[in-house]
């Protein structure tokens, strides 16, 4: 049996080995997909075994989704994993024991995500853990066409996995702010598209099944996103630190929720508010106006 996993990288000097670390014994290769990095990257993918592609960069889906274009066609299972993720020992035991066991008719296999915030791991606020979908059959699945919070979807029936990963980020929250700024951005620009349809619709969104991340991306699709600008972003925030205890969490996790919870989100409505502003004010088109406030061409 043969376990791929992909990295996508850019300047993650920080984080690579230690990803690559929690992959031993497991992956049979290890492909590390590069967006030209500046740092120690490449020679730590290099010095750990990793096979490094490099392109350059889009967004994660396309990024994603032309990796597994150059992966042989020997390849049994895709496991996507971020570089500043870890495996979890536990988890790790269970795909070695479970994988082999299962049948051809499963196509993918979920387990849960949690995170952690200035070195302390959230665990109240309803946010973590959550179960994503990150090891595949190859073949069976692909990444949402999104420009953001986008998801593995494959068509046949998956399994779950009572292991997790860890997302631990060592990086600044100087760095942290400016990465959701851009992340803001591309968020605004799916929200735009629920609204204006200038590029095909790709979504897990689904109350079928039962599954965290299409009930989640329902959720977000047909009531968040309805809900007027700037006071979604204060419920969401209100929901997740008071009702769902995230105060809980300390004064890391107040920061993070706040953060994550009502700036960053309040941040994405402001973002689709002025693409708006500006397409009344210049008269010109959606896609047009968020190429030239948002820096971004669809």
């Amino acid at each position: 049996m043969k376990l791929v996993a992909v990295i996508l990288t850019f300047n993650e000097e920080l984080h690579l080995a230690r990803c690559i670390a929690s992959l031993q014994g497991l992956a049979s290769e290890v492909v590390v997909v590069d967006c030209f990095s500046t740092d120690a990257t490449l020679d730590i993918a290099t010095a750990h075994g990793a096979r490094v592609i490099q392109r350059a960069w889009v967004n994660h889906a396309a990024q994603f989704n032309w990796a597994l274009t150059q992966l042989d066609a020997s390849t049994d299972w895709v496991l996507r994993i971020d570089a500043d993720e870890v495996l979890t020992p536990s988890l790790v035991t269970e795909i070695e024991r479970r994988l082999p066991e299962i049948g051809p008719e499963i196509d993918g296999v979920y387990w849960c995500r949690r995170m952690t915030f200035q070195g302390r791991l959230i665990r109240h606020g309803g946010v973590f853990p959550i179960r994503v979908l990150r090891l595949f059959r190859f073949g069976k699945g692909q990444c949402e066409n999104r420009w953001m919070d986008e998801h593995i979807k494959v068509a046949g029936p998956t399994v779950d996995f009572a292991g997790e990963m860890i997302d631990d980020n060592l990086n600044s929250l100087t760095w942290w702010t400016e990465k959701h700024n851009k992340y803001a951005s591309r968020e605004a620009v799916d929200l735009l598209n629920l609204e204006y349809h200038f590029m095909p619709h790709d979504s897990v969104a689904s109350l079928r099944g039962g599954k965290q991340a299409g009930v989640k991306r329902w959720l977000k699709e047909v009531v968040y996103a309805r809900l007027p600008g700037g006071f979604r972003a204060f419920a969401y925030f209100f929901y997740r630190y008071v009702i769902r205890l995230g105060f809980l969490d300390g004064k890391a996790g107040t920061a993070f929720h706040f953060l994550q919870g009502f700036w960053y989100r309040y941040l994405v409505d402001a973002k689709v508010a002025e693409v708006k502003r500006f397409m009344r004010e210049r008269d010109v088109g959606i896609q047009d106006a968020i190429q030239q406030v948002l820096g971004i061409k669809v």
